[in-house]
């Protein structure tokens, strides 16, 4: 079996990719382990830059987006109580970041792709992969309890943190950095009209917590918590009396409880595979980078890396030139450090640390006011937010 390029993973990465060869003429197959229900039923990212709206306009995955996603033109911050308006919009010459879905965006790259008569493989799990180093590198995978091979000019490792595609990459010349958090999110979809129209973000003495909203009738509520805790511990309601303490809304007028459609425990987590390519073999997405979930940049990053890819990839095929290819992980590497710095910064001056002394505390309190008091301060955040430029 043979195909230009082979791409492990049916989540955002690999779809988009796939989708944006597809419309130069670049065949690709994806191969993907878990099921197509399992795929789309995953619960993930929700904010989207306006370059990350932008790429998947240009794929063609834009007609649910426009008509369901949500403008944010701010996010709020509120400190013990206390609600500050950062306005994105107003201090970035008009940008602001898009509420929607990775599900959505899945189902969107699915179905587009399959309607083009794409070639993506479910429950077909990639076993190894071989002479990557080759021009010919080789991707042997299990379909119908048998074991095949595909042959291919590249292969993109899109499989994310757990996949392994990243074991291609040999000890001998990758350096993992790597920082694990002392906390958790412990996150709820509710099926309940959301109240406010923007992101809250709340630093509190019980802890973090975050209000933000899917759809005019969705809202993704978390709450931070030790990493390993107990979610029998947590019933529905007690997770909504623990965000209006921390987010000081008594009467529930922004955290209206609600179905619980979805809870879940996501570990916070900071890692980077360097470097992000060898041989015929390339990582995107999570496969070579998780960022904390503070800055909202996970999706986006992933979207990053496939535009610079994509490019790549497509100016080889049409002329036979490498620099792009050749580059690709120094470009992509320096995007993701400026990611890294930014959700680093967040998390740290939004959570409370279990061993933070009581001079942390009021330093991280400084860094809050001088944030929400100064526009330089607000302005920087907000160019992270909405993305930094290409």
């Amino acid at each position: 079996m043979r195909t230009q390029v082979a791409i492990i993973g049916a989540g955002p990465a690999g779809l988009l990719l796939s989708q944006l060869l597809h419309l130069q003429g670049i065949d690709s197959v994806v191969l993907e382990s878990r099921s197509r229900q399992h795929v789309e039923g995953r619960i993930r990212a929700g904010i989207l830059e306006p370059s990350t709206v932008e790429l998947l306009r240009e794929a063609g995955a834009h007609a649910r987006l426009d008509r369901e996603g949500l403008r944010h033109h701010g996010i709020e911050i509120a400190v013990e109580g206390e609600r500050h308006r950062i306005p994105l919009d107003e201090l970035t010459g008009g940008r602001w970041v898009t509420a929607y879905g990775q599900t959505k965006v899945v189902e969107d790259l699915i179905a587009l792709r399959l309607a083009g008569g794409g070639d993506i493989r479910f429950e077909t799990p990639a076993l190894r992969l071989a002479d990557i180093e080759s021009n010919r590198p080789k991707l042997v995978f299990q379909e119908d309890g048998r074991e095949c091979q595909l042959t291919c000019d590249f292969i993109a490792g899109c499989d994310g943190f757990h996949g392994i595609a990243r074991s291609g990459i040999p000890e001998a010349v990758h350096q993992i950095r790597e920082r694990l958090y002392p906390f958790a999110w412990l996150g709820i979809l509710v099926e309940a009209e959301p109240v406010g129209h923007e992101l809250v973000y709340a630093r509190h003495s019980r802890g973090f917590a975050l209000f933000s909203l899917r759809s005019p009738s969705l809202a993704r509520n978390y709450i931070q918590c030790p990493p390993d805790e107990d979610l029998a511990r947590w019933p529905d309601e007690r997770i909504f009396e623990e965000m209006r303490l921390r987010l000081e809304d008594p009467a529930g007028r922004l955290v209206q409880s609600g179905r619980v459609l979805d809870k879940s425990l996501t570990p916070m987590r900071s890692f980077v595979i360097e470097p992000m390519q060898y041989g015929q073999l390339f990582l995107a997405g999570d496969a070579a980078h998780i960022v904390t979930p503070t800055g909202a940049k996970g999706l986006n990053l992933a979207a990053a890396d496939v535009r610079l890819l994509s490019q790549a990839l497509i100016e080889f095929y049409r002329s036979g030139a490498t620099a792009l290819l050749e580059s690709y992980s120094t470009r992509a590497l320096a995007r993701v450090w400026k990611a890294q710095r930014f959700s680093w910064w967040m998390t740290s001056m939004l959570h409370k640390f279990p061993d933070e002394s009581s001079f942390e505390t009021r330093i991280h309190r400084a860094e809050l006011d001088y944030l929400l008091s100064s526009r330089a301060a607000m302005t920087s955040l907000a160019e992270n937010y909405v993305g930094l430029p290409f």
